[in-house]
């Protein structure tokens, strides 16, 4: 891969993250408002900043599994205010890397900030320095994408070695038992410094996919890493008019892209979410372009064209014949910036314009079809052992209507037969939000409900976080055992479970 004709052609979208000067700071406005909707509604603590590390043993009501053994390693912003100021974006906060201990019916949970080079250098200057996803900041000049590394989005066990993400640079290599920060991950040298998505998927035989994006570039790497941690072979695949690609799916042939119908426009003087302009709707309005790429030769195979829509998170693909099935939770409009809106107090507009949809591409006829799995919903799953292969049931997180929520909150956990559409259902109570929630196999598993559903929720009522496991054959049945913090740690976006 030629990484000089990368990074250059990257300068617009480097140079909006925060070179140059004349912005809009974080501030002490957005702080104050948050903080007065916050003695309103302890709901928002979910979005309160975090200070220090974080480690405890938790209660654990009910039965764990004698089975579920291992370590469930998450991910997600927790420092959002520095100097009196806040963030702008839930998106902006730097990664505090958790790391939940299951075993022999034994619950314990540690956290720790990722000690990237931003955090430290702007927890000595006691401020914030740079500039990130959505507020602008011009105090510190940066040198590359991973002077602005925030480390929080997912946190990824590979290879032995455990690794914080970032879409914008580099993977951040953490201690996998202390969660102790070893360093920046230079997968080869000609690779330094370059993108790799918060997304990486495994393929059967152990190895990871992986790809990495700057809008402006009209550029898209992609990586193909061996199970041992080699780089088997790595590329550049040319997208006109690039925007924000947060994640992607992996069949047995392909590599799967949706380019949202954004236009990218360098103003320096903006953040990089405010660059993003929406141009799905009204005269002229794009479509949502999805992108083949052959995964034998990282070359484009086909683009196929979607009614425009707005995509963050995928769930598994499979080659189908002459064509390619996958899941995606599609959101109808703009919603990039809706989520900034919790920096302030406001609560949550979670997607009411989504639906999960399976979206079937058919190479021979040109055209992409669309099926609705599931109504308004958002973090897709499925199990590990049936990832690029044909699969039956997909995980989904939901808002219930009832409690108080309004629909805003998600809080309903979801198993969704892909076949018949029906899915097996629980709802947590008044005042709780959950997170993203993962399958993991039994041994040996026989079908995709032989295991459980492990996931994380905040309770907000009593501001401790709660460690869920459901069977996943029994979804409806609520919680076998939930393994409750005596404390409140920062809602994460991602995670894996690694068995022992």
């Amino acid at each position: 891969m030629d990484r000089r004709h990368f990074l250059a052609s990257s300068s617009i979208g480097l140079g909006a993250l925060g070179l140059a000067p004349g912005a809009a700071l974080a501030d002490a406005a957005t702080r104050a408002s948050f903080h007065a909707a916050l003695k309103r509604d302890s709901r928002l603590a979910v979005y309160a900043d975090t200070q220090g590390e974080l480690a405890g043993a938790a209660t654990v009501r009910g039965r764990l599994p004698a089975d579920l053994d291992g370590v469930f390693f998450r991910n997600g912003p927790g420092r959002f205010e520095l100097g009196g100021e806040r963030y702008h974006h839930w998106f902006d906060g730097d990664g505090m890397a958790q790391r939940w201990q299951i075993g022999g019916g034994k619950v314990s949970h540690c956290g720790s900030f990722v000690r990237t080079q931003k955090f430290t250098e702007e927890s000595k200057a006691g401020r914030f320095l740079y500039s990130t996803y959505g507020t602008k900041i011009d105090r510190s000049p940066m040198k590359s994408n991973d002077t602005l590394n925030a480390a929080n989005t997912n946190l990824l066990p590979f290879n032995g070695r455990l690794y914080a993400l970032w879409e914008g640079g580099s993977a951040t290599e953490l201690d996998p038992a202390t969660l102790a920060t070893i360093g920046l991950k230079t997968w080869r040298d000609d690779l330094k410094s370059m993108p790799f998505s918060a997304h990486p998927k495994r393929d059967p035989d152990g190895s990871l996919w992986n790809f990495g994006a700057l809008p402006g570039t009209d550029t898209l790497a992609l990586y193909h890493i061996g199970a041992a941690g080699a780089v088997l072979a790595a590329g550049m695949v040319n997208i006109a008019d690039l925007t924000m690609v947060h994640d992607f799916a992996v069949s047995a042939k392909h590599l799967i892209f949706l380019v949202p119908p954004y236009t990218f426009r360098n103003d320096a003087s903006k953040s990089f979410l405010d660059q993003h302009v929406w141009v799905g709707s009204g005269a002229g309005a794009r479509p949502m372009r999805v992108v083949v790429v052959d995964k034998a030769t990282l070359t484009l195979r086909r683009v196929f064209e979607l009614p425009p829509r707005m995509v963050f998170h995928f769930g598994n693909a499979f080659d189908d014949g002459a064509t390619t099935r996958f899941d995606a939770v599609l959101h109808e409009g703009d919603v990039l910036g809706e989520l900034g809106g919790i920096m302030r107090g406001e609560r949550a507009p979670v997607p009411g314009r989504s639906s999960a949809t399976q979206i079937t591409l058919d190479y021979a006829a040109g055209t992409a079809r669309e099926a609705r799995l599931f109504g308004a919903s958002e973090f897709p799953g499925v199990m590990p052992q049936v990832a690029t292969r044909r699969h039956r049931r997909l995980a989904l997180l939901s808002a219930g209507g009832a409690g108080g929520n309004g629909g805003r909150i998600l809080n309903t956990v979801n198993l969704v037969d892909t076949d018949s559409g029906k899915a097996d259902s629980y709802r947590f109570d008044a005042g709780w939000q959950v997170e993203e929630h993962v399958l993991v196999p039994r041994r040996n598993a026989r079908s995709e409900t032989d295991g459980y559903l492990v996931g994380v929720a905040q309770d907000s009522g009593r501001l401790q976080t709660v460690l869920t496991v459901f069977d996943a054959a029994h979804v409806k049945d609520g919680p076998v055992a939930l393994a409750r913090l005596p404390y409140r740690a920062p809602h994460c976006f991602h995670g894996n479970f690694l068995p022992s």
